[in-house]
């Protein structure tokens, strides 16, 4: 039996790497062969040979070789081989699940504290009075001591700015994600 998969596997792949791996593929077929082992030993090497294919993923890890998926512009037949693929490869547990959620929480609250200082900023920048040096061209005068000038303009582009990344962080599109 082990010739056959050895011929299989040889006539298949013509790389070192995958041969010297086909080889010792079929010595541990032949070890085992010989070998009287019971159900333990089995799944105990099971789980080992398990461990080392999902280690050789090239060091992906699992949600970030799931991001990878919709990448190309492939069918939906594809892509759900693909994904069942790396379903049986990588192992999900509920707690990479958690920390992955954890850390797009995280991210979201970083971002909504940063969208709100940028609006109290930009809105303080507004209302307090600045100094003459500060005011440096006034573009529209409400009357001959006050109007519009350009820190105000660039005071609301920072309170504008806040509230997109306010919005952007309450909200999370389907498109943003990558």
């Amino acid at each position: 039996m082990s010739d056959q998969v050895s011929n299989i596997n040889n006539s298949q792949n013509d790389q070192p790497d995958e041969q010297a791996i086909n080889q010792k593929l079929d010595e541990l077929i032949a070890l085992l062969a010989e070998t009287n082992i019971d159900s333990d030993k089995a799944r105990d090497i099971q789980q080992k040979l398990n461990s080392a294919i999902e280690n050789s993923a090239h060091g992906e890890t699992g949600i970030d070789a799931l991001r990878q998926i919709d990448t190309e512009n492939a069918s939906r037949d594809d892509l759900l081989d693909e994904f069942s693929i790396l379903l049986s490869s990588h192992q999900f547990d509920s707690e990479s699940s958690k920390k992955y959620i954890r850390a797009e929480k995280g991210a979201n609250i970083v971002l909504m504290v940063i969208s709100l200082v940028l609006i109290t900023l930009g809105l303080a920048m507004i209302v307090l009075p600045a100094p003459p040096d500060f005011e440096i061209y006034t573009i529209f005068y409400f009357n001959p001591n006050d109007g519009i000038t350009i820190m105000d303009l660039i005071s609301s582009l920072i309170v504008l700015s806040g509230i997109y990344l306010l919005i952007k962080s309450i909200f999370k599109f389907p498109g943003t994600q990558k």
